[in-house]
Formats: C-alpha cells, structure tokens, sequence
C-alpha cells in the first residue's frame, strides 16, 4: 500500500496525476495474456468457420423468413461477441493468474476419449462409453478400472436404450447391446 502511496506522490510531484491498477503497475503497463489472445482467436476462427460452412447450406426457397441457416449465425454472432470480449480481456490482462495444470489426469480423460472413438466401431456404445467412463475417473482419483469399467458400460447401456428405444435413435450396438436385445 505504501508503495502506491508513494508512487503517487512521485507522480504529483512530477506534476501529472499517477494512475495506478489494481495490481501496483502503473497505467500503461499493463502486459496482454497472450494465452487468452489465442483462446479469442480461436473463438473468432470458430465463428467464421460456422459462417463459412452455413453460406455453403442448399437451401431450398422457403416462405418463411427465418430458415435453417439462422440458428448458425446466430450462434457465429455470438462467438464473435465472446472472441471480442475476450480479446478485450486477455489485452488488458484482467484475467486471473492460472493455477498449475496437472497433465496426468488430462493424459487419462484424453486417452479415455481416444479409447472411446477407437472402440465405438467395434465394441459398441456400451463398452466404449464404459472405458470413457472409467479413464476420466481413473484421472480424476475415482475407483480402480476393473469396477469402473463395468460400472460405466451398465449406465452406457442405459444410455444406448434410451437412445435406441425411446428416442429412436441409432447409436452403434455392439457385442453387449446385441446380447440384450
């Protein structure tokens, strides 16, 4: 605190008002989070990809006003609003300082996601889901994978029923689905 009181005292003496931030540093100084820069062009990247994929719609001459490629842009619309919010943000580093990332439970739910695109083919969406299940909470402490596994092929199962039989809808069956129904 002291800091800052001196600090604009040296400004008043200079005879300019000194503006300090939050954070101690000066106005002006500030340094942009280049991480969330990329985060906002990312953002924006997405927007445009949406609106390039929604120009490219055949769609038919409707009566209607509002058709199908309006849901689209509205959602690039409102990407390109977060990407310039967090644009805005990310330059005047007002985000907060980022905790220490721990890879190994990401390594796990990756490798689970992985496991789970692998196998859907073949295994089903039972099965698949069920080592999707258990790899992320093998990653984030959760049971040993020998009843986790189990546990999450059950409740994909589940799952694939109310998919398959009340929503009528079609997920991949594999060798468990095939056996129950």
């Amino acid at each position: 605190m002291s800091d800052r009181l001196d600090a604009g005292r040296r400004g008043s003496e200079r005879g300019a008002p000194a503006v300090v931030d939050h954070d101690g540093r000066g106005a002006g100084q500030h340094r942009p989070d280049w991480a969330v820069l990329v985060v906002a062009a990312l953002l924006a990247g997405l927007a445009a990809v949406i609106v390039w994929d929604t120009q490219r719609l055949a769609v038919a001459a409707a009566y209607a006003r509002v058709g199908p490629a309006a849901f689209p842009y509205t959602v690039a619309a409102g990407l390109v609003g977060l990407a310039v919010w967090t644009a805005i943000a990310g330059w005047r580093g007002g985000f907060p300082q980022r905790e220490h990332v721990e890879f190994r439970p990401v390594a796990w739910i990756i490798a689970g996601l992985v496991g789970q695109m692998v196998l859907l083919p073949y295994a089903g969406f039972s099965i698949a889901t069920g080592v999707l299940f258990a790899f992320t909470a093998k990653g984030l402490g959760r049971g040993p994978l020998w009843l986790t596994v189990p546990g999450g092929a059950v409740f994909g199962f589940l799952v694939w029923l109310t998919f398959t039989k009340l929503l009528q809808l079609s997920l991949p069956a594999g060798p468990l689905e095939r056996l129950f129904v």
